[in-house]
This record gives C-alpha cells, structure tokens and sequence, in this order.
C-alpha cells in the first residue's frame, strides 16, 4: 500500500505542484489548504507517513500545527516556507518539524528530503551496526526506533532525533561535526548551516535530560562537533 503524504499550504498553486510529484514518486497524497484542515485530515487518516507544511496560513499556523501534532505524534514533517531567516528557522525545528525547505524550492529537493525521512522513520537505514544499542542511561533499538531508560521509561523522538542519537551512540568517543552528521542522517549532501543541527541536537539532549534526571549523553566538543563517551 501507498505511503500517504499530506500536503498543508493556503497557495492551490504550490498544493497542486507538489501534489503531481508526490503522486509521480509512487505515494498518494493527502491535502490541506489551512492549519485547521490540516488537523482533520491527520484525525480522519491515522495512517499519513509525512507531513509537508507551510508555515504562514490564516486562522492556525504552521507552528501551531506542529504543536499541536507533537503532543501525541512523531510523524515526519517537512516545513515549505518564504520565511527564510535563521530564526524562523530554528523555531520551526524547535517546536518540533524535522526538515525545512524555503520557497521557491526545486520539487525534486523536496522529495528527496520526503524519501529520506520516511526511509529514517522506517528503520531503512544502511549501517551493520548492532540492533540494540547500550549508552549511559539508554537502550536504543534500531529496528523498533524506541529509546528506553534503564527504568523502562520510554523517549518519544522525531525520526531525525533517533538517527543521530543512534550515529553517535554507534560510534562511541568519536566525534561527528555537523556536516557528518547531516550526511549520514539526512542522507543528502550537506546544504544547510550548522545551526540546523545544533538545533536537533539540543532538542534531543533536553528530551533524554527530561527523562534521565539530567544525563548528559552528548557531548560537545567546542569547534569539532558531537559524540557520546563509551559507557
């Protein structure tokens, strides 16, 4: 069965031209012109894979939406947005999308990020590293991405969230700069500023901090990048 894509933007024009690619690539599409549809739509088919998403719309925006998305749902989302300041950005990543893409955008870019993420949120990815992984206070397992404490209380992460807590933890003491890190988990050449993943990064060390008392699984290493200590 076809992965369903839902599509969020008040512009008919930019729906119907992503609708065509999503549909081209084999998925079917699902679409919104409002954060308020957009909340429908995700109540009356549970089973929509990704999210791509506008930001500015009337009556409910697209942080809104994330918001309220993220109080009960990982799914991948992918913010399309003119709002291209870093700012804006880091908000969006913050509040809980996994991707953002600015308008104008080459189509085919964003189905490349809309194939990577659903490969991340699947377990598809292509390492030989084991199936369950020991770090600190956490068990990780790739193939159901579920991340545990030692007292079985169980880390809700985004599908980026787990692939790079899953890289560090795969290569313990060695160090990942940002660039790395986007390549391996994104799966693409890396196009965009370290801020991007400094922002995952501390969204992924508060949620393991909230859980654990405070532990402080990653590391910074001050101009190199990230990593997390053998146990």
């Amino acid at each position: 069965m076809a992965k369903k894509i839902l599509i969020v933007d008040d512009d008919k024009e930019i729906v119907e031209l992503l609708n065509i690619y999503v549909k081209n690539e084999g998925y079917e599409s699902v679409v919104a012109y409002s954060g308020k549809e957009a909340m429908t739509k995700l109540a009356t088919n549970p089973d929509i894979a990704l999210m791509i998403l506008d930001i500015m719309m009337p009556s409910m925006s697209g942080i809104d939406v994330i918001k309220e998305v993220r109080k009960d749902s990982q799914i991948p989302i992918i913010v399309v947005s003119a709002k291209t300041a870093d700012m804006d950005k880091i908000k969006g990543l913050i509040t809980g999308a996994d991707d953002y893409v600015a308008k104008p955008f080459n189509p085919l870019e964003v189905m490349a990020r809309v194939k990577s993420l659903l490969r991340r949120s699947s377990g598809q990815v292509t390492n030989e590293t084991p199936e369950t992984l020991s770090v600190g206070p956490l068990n990780i397992n790739k193939d159901s991405h579920e991340v545990t404490t030692l007292n079985g209380k169980t880390i809700q992460l985004t599908a980026l969230e787990f692939g790079i807590l899953y890289l560090l933890a795969s290569h313990p003491n060695r160090v990942f700069s940002a660039d790395e890190i986007f390549e391996r988990v994104w799966q693409q050449e890396s196009i965009v500023s370290a801020k991007t993943v400094m922002v995952h990064v501390s969204h992924l060390r508060d949620k393991i901090e909230a859980a654990t008392g405070g532990e402080k699984v990653i590391q910074t290493v001050w101009g190199v990048g990230y990593k997390v200590e053998a146990s």
